[in-house]
Parts: C-alpha cells; sequence; structure tokens
C-alpha cells in the first residue's frame, strides 16, 4: 500500500470513528457578526455550520483499499438576500445546510443590521462587499446563492472577480439585465412612484406578495419590519441601480457550476431561459406554485435541489 493510500485509509477510520462527535460539533448555534469594506461600510452577516469539520462520505474508486466511506470538504454558502431584505430570510437554508457546511447569510448595506451609507447602491459596489466577505472571512471555495436583486450582484461579483474563490453559483428568481420595452418601463416606474409616494403601505403589499403559500402573520410582520430598515432613500437608489444596470456579458465568465431557480409564470420566463442559454452548462429549475421567495414557500424542495447541486462540489482533503 503506498503513503497516499494509508493516508485515504487512516482518514477514513478517524472520520467514522468520531463521526458522532462532527454531528455533535456540527449542531451549532447561528451566531452574528460584521467585517468592515474597504470604504467603511460594515456589513452585517449571520454564520453557522464550521470549515475545519465540513465531512460528508462517498465512495472510495481507488483501486487500493476497495469501497468505503472516505471524507470530503464541502464548499461554504454565501447567501446574498434580495432588494431591502435580511439576512435571515434564508433561515431555513442555514439551519439545514449548516449541519453540513459553513455558512453565512449577509445584510447587504443599506439592509438590515448593515451600516445605511449615502453611497454605493448599485450592483459593482455591492459585489466588492461580497468580495470583502469572502476574503475577510475566508470563505472560498465558496458558493454564492443569490436571490432577486442579488443575482445581478452575483453576477457583478464574477464580472469584477472572476471565479477562482468559487465553487458554484445559484441564481433564484432574479435577472441581470433585460431589453428595455414600454410595458417593463411602466411597471418600474410605477413601482418606484409607490415605494416612494407610500412606503408604509407599499411594503405591505410588497411583502405579502412574495409569497403564494401560507405564511403566519407574526411572520409576514417580521418581514415587513426588516424591509423597513432600508432608508427609502437607499431603497430607491437600489432600485434605480439594478433596473440601469445590464450585465448579461458577464455571464459568459461563469465557468463554474450554475443553478438557476425560479418561479414561473410571468412576464420574466422570457429572460431567465435567456439567461439560461448565456452561462455556460446551467441548469434551470421552475418551482410552480412558488411566489418569489420560492425558497420560503417551496423550502423543502428548493434544499433538497441545492443539496443535489453542492454534492458533486465537494473536494477531497488529500492531494489526488
Amino acid at each position: 500500500m503506498t503513503t497516499k493510500h494509508f493516508q485515504k485509509c487512516l482518514i477514513a477510520l478517524l472520520a467514522v470513528l468520531l463521526f458522532p462527535l462532527l454531528v455533535t460539533a456540527q449542531s451549532l448555534k447561528t451566531k452574528s457578526g460584521q467585517i468592515k469594506t474597504a470604504d467603511g461600510v460594515k456589513i452585517h452577516y449571520l454564520e453557522a455550520g464550521t470549515a475545519e469539520l465540513q465531512f460528508q462520505f462517498r465512495i472510495s474508486k481507488e483501486p487500493m483499499g476497495g469501497a468505503g466511506p472516505v471524507p470530503v470538504n464541502n464548499p461554504s454558502i454565501l447567501f446574498i438576500p434580495g432588494w431591502t431584505m435580511p439576512a435571515w430570510i434564508w433561515e431555513s437554508q442555514i439551519a439545514h445546510f449548516s449541519k453540513t457546511h459553513r455558512v453565512v447569510a449577509i445584510d447587504p448595506r443599506g439592509q438590515g443590521e448593515s451600516s445605511k451609507p449615502t453611497e454605493g447602491y448599485f450592483p459593482a459596489a455591492r459585489a466588492r462587499d461580497i468580495k470583502a466577505v469572502v476574503d475577510q472571512l475566508k470563505l472560498a471555495p465558496v458558493v454564492l446563492v443569490g436571490w432577486s436583486m442579488g443575482v445581478g450582484e452575483v453576477v457583478a461579483y464574477v464580472d469584477q472577480f472572476g471565479t477562482k474563490d468559487l465553487a458554484g453559483i445559484v441564481l433564484v428568481d432574479g435577472i441581470a439585465g433585460a431589453d428595455p420595452n414600454p410595458q417593463m418601463t411602466s411597471a418600474m416606474m410605477g413601482f418606484a412612484g409607490n415605494f416612494l409616494k407610500e412606503r408604509d403601505q407599499f411594503t405591505d403589499r410588497f411583502v405579502r406578495s412574495m409569497y403564494k403559500k401560507p405564511q403566519t402573520e407574526p411572520y409576514i410582520q417580521k418581514v415587513i419590519t426588516a424591509s423597513k430598515l432600508t432608508p427609502t432613500s437607499a431603497g430607491a437608489a437600489l432600485f434605480l441601480g439594478m433596473v440601469s444596470t445590464d450585465n448579461r456579458a458577464a455571464f459568459a465568465k461563469i465557468d463554474k457550476p450554475a443553478l438557476i431557480c425560479i418561479a414561473p409564470g410571468g412576464s420574466w420566463d422570457v429572460v431567465y431561459e435567456d439567461m439560461q442559454k448565456r452561462i455556460p452548462g446551467s441548469r434551470l429549475e421552475k418551482f410552480d406554485g412558488a411566489g418569489h421567495a420560492l425558497f420560503v414557500d417551496a423550502s423543502d424542495k428548493f434544499n433538497g435541489l441545492l443539496a443535489e447541486f453542492l454534492k458533486p462540489l465537494a473536494r477531497s482533503p488529500l492531494p489526488e
């Protein structure tokens, strides 16, 4: 038996013996923290799981030693919420994936418990915030999961920084640009105008519209309260930054596994299908019957699909 085979067998044996302890160690409570960006903005984050004890089991294909369980390192996961939404909206995913992965969810600048500066409310700037989180928390290799406005910010990240620190990308019910038309322009103008004129009533309607499955009233009120933490001026700037940015050219730079999850049946379906065609090798999954917050409405389906997507991204802890 070669030294490499002996090392793999020893690690496999230790993993089997220590597995109950690893499960206990990974059942950690979510903790809260913050990092500071280059321009002094504090980005609040939630974190669970652990980088040191990322293990799962697969069947060894080594000719010596036969089949058996071997440990592998899972990538970390960074969840990015949509417009005015908080990090904790990913609570189902944090609870589920922190058992096997290191998981982080952020309040982007202007949202939740993060700083509310007067500048930086456009995709490229918020992508730099994502990069700061990845670097300072040492998340690489990481899977970026962006929802709604977060989709454009993930694509802006790739446009600026490439994919060397990424293991994969998940884009959830959002776009990174579209060809304008009069109907779309009118709808967006109405959206922005209503937000500015009647913030409270608008926010109530907007939050309720994100779901198609029944949610408890305390939960809805909690999301509404979180959304209102974003100043109206910042919310308007974010919306303008999103609709005035077209990063579709960056789709061609995505050379890591990519999963696109959508709630179909709306006017954006053709944009999502175009996105899937432009991102090499990407996979498009439709969540029929779910609302915009499909990872809440259909959390079991979303978590199962994401787990399936993550499985082949695990790496051996030993060099091949």
